[in-house]
């Protein structure tokens, strides 16, 4: 169950980032720090309504604006096929639901606030812009829905009128009869409904991209901040552009955060694409904060409402589940896939033996929704663990006792859930009581009542989740020995400040005796390395290390083969040690240089190591909170993560992932807030608005693993980027409702749980 003991490389290293000294001292080279010779820039030109007919007008002006070089309109591009959805999904029915077009430019309707129309290329963005206000863009309002449940009623405007409903596709799980059967012989039933608010990711760089066309080759390129350049460059090419996907490279320079939104296509890129081709110069395109909010896909925004069937002992004997999930205007790329994935994960870590659930996608006239760390899971684990905790109360038996009751015991673990998931390893109790007793659980009375004294309210609050990550798949790794005696990885996966190369380094400098600055890791370079899954699901560490493990082993054998000639001993006798390949018990060596030198072609290993089922991390969160009920102002008093990830990589990294993912949870449950008035205004359309949480309002973190290995990953590796985002919410809204229950007799409350909506459920509960 321990952590291993501490290496100087290898796994359970405690290695710093050797990215670092390159990104704090601000030497990192972002997209927008590539301008090419000759560069022209573009500009972007969106509705500013959420639903109407257009048509446009002023185009010969703003195309004879003084350094436009072209307006590309929806007319212009009729070639260009629709931005895809690649997640058509069946539904309940058996059938496969309906995908309406997504237009790289709008022809004649427009559907959300930041809908695309214009494409404006000039010698700078000011003129790009500045023409763009010539273009005078005729707006036939058209009635707009904005809300889950009001898109759903009955007179609710059409976001596509040719399919008759909003409702865009019903996904489900389980056994429906078998669920109804065991809700009738429940001895009580508990119920409840919650919001899973909508996010804007807000990564620090906002994204951006420069298109380059050689009109000699016939070849593109696209320098841009991605989560893996391979699938973006078949879905561009494949999808949109009908080219053959050689023809295109993508590079990924630094990318300054993710979160699952850098990994889709945005009409910009083929945009951009068309335009160099068009102009013969390279097109450069950058978002500023407000594009970030009203065009790159937002996260969450489901309402569900559950239903938990127990017995006279509290033991679950059904789950009954009906999410509704936004989808914006457009089914995005992956928009379908997220709630279906979700719910998949229902049951969270409990034994249910008969559940049922269903996923509603809704159109609505706001900006299409999509994958944000986590992707669905987080979704689930808040709905599951609100519940649970309220079964807790309703029963009497409490947060700990009725998730001891339901837990699925270690000793029938496999096992394998009513959606189908196989959870392989794991102690869902002993993460829970060791998170307790980091959390002085039984001193929390106390506390409560020293804060009572000082008027103030405190709760508690536990989570502990599971979620998939780690997807079937695979990572292929290839490792090079140059001539200089250093080494070049090349792998699919894509950093987005993870700490990617010092986590695969750690394990090539233990196989090879090489020190870190030695190996170079490629990523982002779809020319350069031969095929790659990016990086999303926590996948890139789970996938990808094994295969460097094993393609390392490989170089390593075809090294001492070579040296063994050399040295004339077998390669039985030889060891690699600070770049030199060493006669054990010896002085007689030689360099991983001359090595390269001698060989007569290039030494490297390959390999792809598959993995067959996914990997399921899990852990408890405990948080403990402080209410102002006279501001209603929340002060996180105490956080305590207990996390099972299989095999601890890097401690250093997997602090500092689980940390930031934490954070971000804490933001979704108190702060962030996504706000459409009822014409399809985005109000909160910048930092100004939208609140995200602050270092000062985070607290210190008390981080601990208890690990045990997974039997489906190679390496006993579960998974660890999005854990935090999974166990968060729950955890900071069990303590606030709990204080708030306690303090004031306020019955439910919904993220996020703002100071001013803390305060009026106060009041309310006062009236």
């Amino acid at each position: 169950m321990n952590q291993m003991a501490p290496a100087k490389f290898g796994i359970g290293a405690p290695v710093r980032r050797k990215e670092d000294a390159t990104l704090i001292t601000g030497k990192g080279i972002y997209t927008d720090d590539y301008v090419p010779e000759n560069c022209l820039h573009s500009f972007m030109l969106r509705s500013s309504m959420a639903h109407a007919k257009i048509s446009l007008g002023g185009l010969d002006e703003a195309r004879a604006f003084p350094g436009v070089s072209l307006i590309l309109t929806a007319a212009d591009i009729t070639d260009l096929k629709s931005v895809p959805t690649k997640a058509v999904m069946k539904q309940i029915d058996g059938t496969s639901h309906a995908c309406p077009p997504h237009p790289v430019l709008c022809s004649d309707t427009v559907r959300y606030v930041g809908d695309a129309i214009a494409f404006i290329v000039a010698d700078s963005a000011n003129s790009a812009k500045s023409a763009a206000e010539l273009i005078e863009v005729d707006y036939e309002p058209l009635d707009v829905t904005v809300g889950i449940e009001a898109s759903l009623e009955a007179d609710a405007p059409l976001v596509w009128p040719e399919y008759g409903s909003n409702k865009a596709f019903v996904l489900g799980h389980g056994d429906k009869d078998k669920c109804a059967a065991a809700f009738t012989k429940a001895d009580r039933i508990v119920s409840i409904k919650v919001i899973n608010n909508r996010l804007v990711a807000n990564y620090m760089e906002t994204r951006s991209c420069v298109a380059e066309y050689d009109a000699a080759e016939d070849h593109f390129k696209l320098t841009t901040g991605t989560q893996g350049g391979h699938g973006m460059r078949d879905i561009i090419c494949g999808d949109i552009l009908g080219i053959d996907p050689s023809k295109l490279r993508i590079v990924t320079p630094e990318v300054g955060g993710g979160f699952g939104t850098k990994v889709f296509v945005y009409r910009e890129y083929p945009l951009s694409l068309v335009a160099a081709k068009t102009l013969g110069k390279p097109v450069k395109w950058v978002s500023d904060r407000m594009d970030h909010f009203v065009t790159d896909a937002h996260g969450r925004d489901n309402v569900a409402t559950a239903e938990l069937a127990l017995d006279k002992d509290a033991k679950i004997i059904g789950l009954r589940i009906e999410t509704l999930a936004s989808m914006g205007a457009y089914l995005h790329q992956f928009g379908p896939f997220i709630p279906f994935v979700g719910t998949s994960m229902s049951t969270g870590l409990y034994d249910v033996p008969a559940l049922w659930v269903t996923a509603t996608g809704v159109y609505e006239n706001t900006v299409p929704t999509d994958a944000y760390r986590g992707a669905g899971r987080p979704e689930a684990a808040y709905l599951i663990e609100r519940l649970i905790e309220k079964a807790g109360d309703e029963t009497g038996l409490g947060s700990v006792e009725i998730r001891r009751r339901n837990f699925v015991k270690s000793e029938n673990l496999p096992y394998t859930t009513q959606t189908g998931r196989l959870y392989d390893t794991g102690d869902f109790a002993g993460h829970m009581d060791k998170a307790m007793l980091e959390a002085d659980w039984d001193g929390f009375a106390a506390r409560q009542a020293d804060s009572a004294a000082e008027g103030k309210f405190r709760g508690i609050g536990m989570c502990s989740y599971i979620e998939a990550c780690a997807f079937p798949g695979s990572e292929e790794a290839t490792i090079e020995l140059n001539g200089n005696g250093t080494v070049t990885l090349l792998i699919g996966t894509q950093t987005n400040g993870q700490g990617h190369a010092t986590a695969y380094g750690q394990i090539i400098a233990e196989q090879l005796g090489l020190e870190l600055e030695k190996i170079e890791v490629v990523q982002g370079d779809t020319d350069r390395v031969r095929k790659g899954g990016g990086t999303g699901g926590s996948r890139s560490i789970p996938l990808g290390l094994p295969s460097v493990n094993e393609a390392s082993k490989s170089l390593v054998k075809k090294i001492k083969d070579q040296a063994a000639e050399q040295l004339e001993v077998g390669p039985e006798d030889l060891e690699l040690v600070d770049g030199e390949v060493r006669v054990v018990g010896t002085d007689r060596q030689v360099s991983l240089a001359d090595v390269a030198g001698a060989a007569p072609q290039k030494l490297f290993g390959q390999e792809e190591v598959k993995q067959v089922e996914a990997t399921y991390p899990n852990g408890t969160h405990i948080a403990e909170v402080e209410i102002d009920p006279e501001t209603g102002d929340v002060s996180i008093e105490n956080y305590v993560i207990v996390d099972d990830f299989g095999v601890t990589v890097n401690p250093i990294l997997l602090q500092g992932q689980v940390q930031g993912g934490t954070a971000q949870a804490i933001s979704q449950a108190l702060c962030e807030r996504t706000v459409y008035d009822e014409e399809g205004q985005l109000l909160t359309a910048s930092l100004l608005d939208y609140q995200l949480i602050r270092a000062e309002n985070l607290p210190d973190f008390n981080f601990q693993t208890r690990n045990v290995p997974s039997t489906t990953n190679a390496m006993g590796i579960k998974g660890a980027g999005e854990a935090g985002t999974i166990g968060g919410c729950a955890s900071i809204m069990n303590a606030v409702q709990k204080a708030l229950t306690d303090g004031a007799g306020v019955g439910h409350i919904d993220m996020p749980a703002t100071p001013a909506k803390i305060w009026e459920a106060i009041q309310a509960a006062k009236g």
